[in-house]
């Protein structure tokens, strides 16, 4: 019992090695559908309102979307604290992430909340998510400034965690639509918190544990 505790991070770290791989790569095929600078796919095709009359949503929309699959990897990397033969790789990459993060895709992804589809408590939603990303993400900056690396890990995760929401938030949007066939609109709604609140739980609940 005691080894099989020992493991636990070892084979968590794997599991999400390997379930990163995929989805990010499923991410970056989504990213790529925007380059170049086209209005009328995807995402984008239910926005046509915010395109048509905000001439500057297309722009933080944009430097979101490009950025934010930087972020995604960069996070990663950092996450694995590994330098991989690479002198400062994992500090290397912890910077990239955070400077993007904090300059580039929080700011937008927070712009665009505003004008979140669904009622006011999805809009709330992405608000909060926007403004906690940048929160913890600022936290970790700092810890790791004070070298307080116990609790720059830990602000890190909560970090990645909320970056995730890009992914998890489709991933809860194939299962409810699968299997309970709900209005799109209500859909969009129910994401918009499934998709990070439970992820900032599992957090809490691993590093409380001191499994991560």
């Amino acid at each position: 019992m005691l080894l099989v505790k020992k493991n636990i991070p070892s084979i968590l770290k794997i599991l999400f090695t390997i379930g990163f791989g995929y989805f990010f790569w499923l991410m970056l095929k989504i990213t790529l559908e925007y380059i170049p600078l086209k209005t009328e796919v995807s995402f984008l095709m239910i926005k046509q309102t915010e395109v048509v009359d905000r001439p500057e949503y297309l722009w933080f929309f944009y430097t979101h979307v490009y950025t934010s699959i930087f972020v995604l990897l960069s996070g990663f990397l950092a996450i694995l604290r590994k330098d991989f033969g690479l002198k400062n790789f994992h500090r290397n990459s912890g910077k990239v992430y955070i400077f993007l993060l904090l300059i580039f895709s929080a700011p937008s992804g927070l712009y665009m909340g505003f004008f979140a589809n669904g009622d006011v408590f999805s809009k709330i939603s992405f608000i909060i998510l926007g403004s906690l990303w940048w929160f913890t993400t600022f936290k970790a900056y700092q810890f790791a400034r004070q070298k307080k690396f116990k609790q720059h890990k830990q602000w890190m995760w909560r970090s990645f965690a909320l970056t995730l929401s890009a992914i998890t938030l489709r991933m809860w949007k194939v299962i409810i639509v699968y299997f309970f066939h709900p209005n799109p609109m209500d859909v969009y709604e129910i994401i918009a918190w499934m998709g990070w609140v439970p992820n900032i739980l599992l957090i809490e609940y691993l590093i409380t544990k001191k499994i991560i």
